[in-house]
């Protein structure tokens, strides 16, 4: 719904900017204009300020008068096909012969998202953001089984795992875990708190319908949490979405992955559509010799289901409903799960039950005004083991939003205004498997039960002031009383600036709050001999993060193509800090000790060319210096490489037949922690007593056959076969006490081949 009503004031000023340039064209280049009038297809009433613009450009396009009317020049050599949107209808193609238009608009109704069907730059050019965007096509060209693997082709995320045992992976954003993004779906924070571990594979890719990936300070209306940016997840609509959608997966490790989407509209006002995904892993591989699992055995039972209901006449209601069940098992080969024995194992169940309802009026007759009620719950229960550690926990969230839009005077002027409810109910218990004489029974039980209620109410509001030309600014402040923190102050700045025809500059700054959970977001060090210490009195987490974008639009080789650039200062005022330097067999978790820094400066370049028609290539590098002070030493954060090079080709022949993708992705050095029992890192000598892990590219490459409803595709992941040696320390002893499987800094299992099928009715 947010990503809905964000969209559509874009689109509106970016219709009065591209409006003047289309109309400062020189009509000589140009053939006769196109004229018509656009009316409400229900009322038959005008609608003025409509976006007109030809299908083939985005820089020659025109807004409709009072009266509807419209007078836009088509190019010499452009599509003859015109779109038209504007804020709460439907957009409409239409062709433009020779004589005069009449366009009706159907109207929406509804604060969810607007699609335009055209092929455009990954990084958009309307939006106040700096927003990359991961369209459906994009994640076909990797295997995408879950939303881990739909970053294969991003350079602005990196996906690594967190250690060569439990099989859990995570995100980097900006150099920060992806704790610090806030990850939603459909707009609504999604996959937070206890979830983080294993929240990648919560989702299967066939469900997505794109993936928008904001860098900076995003919009407060989703709430104060994002400090490094957000990840928006949009699920398949009811209304849009394929009737049927098969896709099968296999690789040679073992796995199969299943995946069915179906969708169909029971009437013109409600549509529904059943999202359903399986995956399992039963073999026991082990390709290194060491003893252990590759990957771990793993079994998933996920199913979504949304419905919708339109009414045609401003009311909209969407309900959507989520189950999930998955059980992983890992370890040395000779651990069973339900044979006691001496050997090493991990496992982990979780259940995990979704619901959310987003109901919507927008007025009759004004558009741009509407009102939202949002209310979501998630119930997320687990039980896991790492050795003789237990980690169990179960997480309650519900969180109701209610949001008001609408103008002040005119729709330069527009803002949004609400109230939020946030409930929080977490409930850990960590046992280590030792007991302690010394210590009573109400010390013990403090020691592993960590039990925490949170209960946020808040206010937000946002203006947003485009001026039709070349400007929009979009200022935010939300105001939170925490139960336990209490009030929280959020603001919040964006401001896009269109420097010339072809250049935006972009600038975001504001401040972000979070609540950590040490034991779900390091889960990784649970498998490994260090022991945990955790601070009492942990503090909320705080953070600014400043930055700005460059964006060129351009022709390379007679095509168009994209060049951006764009740095992130964040700076943390407090965080719960992560210790693996200071004593080699403890972790150690505490708050930011007094005069000591934690930053992250993050700077990417990217260009997108089309060298010869049908070959897409993309070429990045990112540059990261994460620091966090260490018992009074600043030193870099443990395994953020500083120096990552990124390359993408996509070559597709007529018709998309044939379809062919390669990733190159390199790898600078990582500091390493120093293994348990080791001499360990020497305080005040920087960073030079630290081990760090060798530079490395990983190649993945897929090619697609494709047929009227078929798609047949086969792929190669880690085509060097490249592997990190010993990527288990004490192997042979996992009890021990120099045991170690949380130092990964690259591939495990070496190389990976797949085969997958896709099947398709529209």
């Amino acid at each position: 719904m947010i990503s809905f009503i964000r969209l559509r004031r874009v689109l509106t000023v970016a219709g009065l900017v591209l409006g003047g340039a289309a109309r400062a064209q020189s009509p000589d280049a140009s053939v006769a204009p196109v004229r018509g009038q656009v009316l409400d297809a229900t009322t038959k009433a005008p609608v003025p300020g409509a976006v007109v613009r030809w299908l083939s450009t985005t820089t020659d396009a025109t807004t409709t008068n009072t009266q509807g009317t419209f007078s836009l020049v088509r190019p010499a050599g452009s599509d003859n096909r015109l779109i038209i949107n504007f804020l709460g209808y439907l957009a409409d193609t239409v062709r433009a012969g020779g004589g005069y238009l009449r366009v009706p608009l159907r109207r929406s109704g509804e604060l969810g998202e607007v699609k335009v069907e055209a092929r455009a730059p990954s990084y958009s050019g309307l939006t106040p953001t700096n927003t990359q965007v991961i369209t459906s096509r994009d994640l076909t060209k990797s295997a995408c089984c879950n939303l881990a693997e739909s970053f294969e082709t991003n350079a602005s995320v990196e996906v690594s795992t967190t250690d060569a045992v439990s099989g859990a992976k995570q995100i980097q954003l900006l150099g920060l875990d992806g704790a610090y993004s806030l990850l939603t779906v459909d707009n609504l924070p999604a996959l937070r708190g206890l979830a983080t571990p294993y929240r990648l594979n919560y989702l299967a890719g066939p469900w997505i319908e794109g993936i928008d990936i904001i860098k900076g300070m995003g919009s407060v209306v989703n709430g104060y949490e994002s400090i490094s940016g957000q990840v928006n997840i949009r699920l398949k609509e009811p209304e849009k979405a394929e009737r049927l959608l098969l896709n099968a997966y296999g690789n040679d490790l073992g796995k199969f992955d299943v995946n069915l989407n179906l969708a169909t509209r029971l009437t013109d006002k409600v549509s529904t559509t059943l999202l359903l995904h399986t995956d399992h892993l039963g073999r026991r591989a082990d390709r290194n010799n060491d003893g252990f699992l590759d990957l771990p055995l793993a079994t998933q039972y996920n199913a979504f289901n949304k419905w919708k209901y339109n009414s045609g006449r401003g009311f909209v209601t969407e309900i959507g409903l989520g189950a999930l069940r998955e059980t992983r098992q890992g370890g040395q080969l000779g651990f069973r799960e339900d044979v006691p024995g001496p050997f090493y194992g991990t496992t982990q169940a979780t259940n995990r039950y979704t619901g959310y309802a987003k109901t919507s009026y927008t007025w009759a007759g004004r558009p741009y005004q509407s009102l939202g009620l949002l209310l979501s719950a998630t119930d997320h229960d687990f039980t896991s083991r790492y050795g003789r550690r237990t980690y169990d926990g179960t997480q309650r969230t519900s969180l109701a939003t209610l949001l008001f839009q609408s103008i002040i005077g005119t729709t330069a002027h527009t803002y949004r205004a609400g109230l939020s409810l946030l409930h929080d109910d977490y409930r850990e218990v960590y046992r280590t498997g030792f007991l302690y004489p010394t210590e009573t029974p109400q010390q013990r039980f403090d020691r592993e039960h960590r039990n925490r209620q949170e209960q946020v109410p808040g206010a937000f509001g946002e203006y947003t002031y485009q001026n039709a030309r070349n400007l929009t600014v979009v200022t935010g402040l939300r105001l939170d009383r925490h139960n336990l923190y209490g009030w929280l102050l959020t603001p919040r700045l964006n401001v896009k600036y269109d420097a010339a025809k072809n250049t935006v500059l972009r600038l975001a700054a504001g401040r972000g709050f979070r609540v950590a959970n040490p034991l779900a977001e390091n889960t990784g060090m649970l498998v490994s001999s260090r022991e945990f210490v955790i601070s009492p009195n942990l503090r909320p987490e705080k953070a600014w993060n400043v930055g700005g974008s460059f964006t060129q639009y351009f022709n390379a080789f007679g095509r168009a193509a994209t060049l951006i650039t764009d740095y992130y200062h964040t700076e943390f005022q407090n965080q719960v800090v992560t210790d693996p330097y200071t004593a080699t067999t403890q972790l150690l978790i505490g708050n930011l000790e007094p005069g000591g820094r934690s930053y992250s400066r993050s700077f990417q370049a990217e260009v997108q060319v089309e060298p010869v028609k049908g070959l897409q290539a993309k070429a990045a590098y990112k540059f990261l210096d994460v620091k966090t002070t260490y018992d009074g030493q600043l030193l870099p954060k443990v395994l953020t490489p500083r120096n990552r090079l990124f390359l993408n080709l996509a070559y597709a022949t007529a018709f998309d037949k044939w379809r062919a993708d390669l990733t190159v992705q390199g790898y600078g050095r990582r500091p390493l922690a120093h293994e348990p029992g080791s001499a360990g890192h020497q305080h005040g000598s920087d960073e030079t007593t630290l081990p760090f892990s060798p530079r490395y590219a990983l190649l993945n490459s897929q090619l697609t056959r494709a047929f009227k409803r078929w798609e047949v595709y086969a792929g190669v992941e880690n085509l060097t076969n490249y592997r990190q040696a010993n990527p288990i320390q004490g192997a042979y002893a996992p009890f021990g006490p120099d045991f170690d499987a949380a130092m990964i800094w690259g591939p495990v299992y070496g190389r990976l081949t797949y085969l997958g099928m896709r099947f398709t009715l529209p």
